[in-house]
């Protein structure tokens, strides 16, 4: 089976190298592909002179990057790694075998379970961005998924070409996880030995902005797949803002048969009267959602098909 490693890069001229030079020793047979997304230093150079196969992605973002990717390389199996040399090539075998034995779509290289992540990160708050938004996954679409936001993953074809990259940067792997988890494809994840960054290498991961990037990414995703549990939410706070307005103008109306909180009877109205149409909301997009999963489903299915008449 034909092996490609994907390896997006933006300035990583200390690492790259090292990085490609791991993965060809490793898996001798595959195409190393690195893609430069318009990197200042010499990273399409140092990748080049060890025998990668550079591209140039010119809009900014891993996700654009990505989806360029997903687009033009073509193999049965796809390892996307970062190319800041803190994901073990040795450690690929392992994920790869799950996938080529069909035990998974998606193979997820886990760096929190083994307690390595808390020991090597020195970045602040990057573990607790980590937590926050496992919690919210999981809790969102009942999963046990240990974590979402690494960047060392395999992949089967049947999943890079049927998955519609949207994300621009950084949400990209929280999109791709929610996307797995919507469309019931198969995962497994593998704890790797993850260690940080070399010295004077840096992330280009703003924890501020991309984590606000990220949650942004996630509200969405949980409006456009969950829309039934999301919207009954926004309906359930509308329902109970107009009854803690409106009790106390149904209990005076019960003792005097007469309101004088008016304003407050108009109101606890307009409240019900929103928690009323988001629950219709609620209704109509949970229908045009299991329509939107039928018709992946159906596309899917087609795509089956068509690979096996090849």
């Amino acid at each position: 089976m034909e092996i490609a490693v994907l390896i997006p890069c933006y300035n990583e001229e200390l690492t790259i190298g090292k990085v490609v030079r791991d993965f060809k020793h490793e898996l001798p047979s595959a195409k190393i592909y690195v893609y430069d997304n318009n990197s200042s230093d010499r990273t399409s150079e140092i990748a080049l002179s060890e025998g990668a196969l550079v591209f140039r992605e010119p809009r900014q973002g891993k996700g654009n990057v990505v989806r360029t990717m997903f687009r033009d390389i073509e193999a049965d199996i796809y390892v996307l790694v970062d190319g800041d040399d803190t994901y073990p090539a040795d450690e690929v075998h392992v994920m790869i075998e799950h996938v080529r034995n069909g035990d998974a779509d998606m193979v997820i290289g886990d760096r929190l379970s083994n307690g390595r992540y808390q020991e090597e990160n020195k970045r602040n708050f990057h573990e607790f961005g980590n937590k926050l938004v496992q919690t919210l996954v999981n809790r969102i679409f009942r999963s046990k998924i240990r974590d979402i936001m690494t960047g060392y993953r395999v992949y089967n074809r049947f999943f890079v070409k049927n998955f519609p990259v949207l994300s621009k940067g950084f949400q990209i792997e929280t999109e791709m996880t929610v996307f797995m988890l919507n469309h019931n494809f198969k995962y497994k994840e593998v704890p790797i030995t993850y260690r940080d960054r070399p010295e004077g290498s840096f992330s280009k991961l703003n924890t501020i902005r991309d984590g606000i990037r990220v949650l942004n990414i996630l509200y969405e995703l949980f409006k456009h797949t969950k829309p039934m549990l999301f919207f009954l939410l926004v309906s359930g706070v509308f329902l109970v803002a107009s009854l803690i307005v409106g009790v106390p103008v149904i209990i005076e109306f019960i003792q005097t048969h007469f309101i004088t909180l008016v304003p407050s009877a108009i109101l606890a109205s307009g409240l019900a009267i929103l928690a009323s149409l988001f629950l219709v909301v609620a209704l109509i997009l949970d229908t045009m959602a299991y329509y939107s999963r039928l018709d992946m489903e159906c596309r899917l299915n087609t795509y089956i098909e068509h690979q096996s008449k090849r």
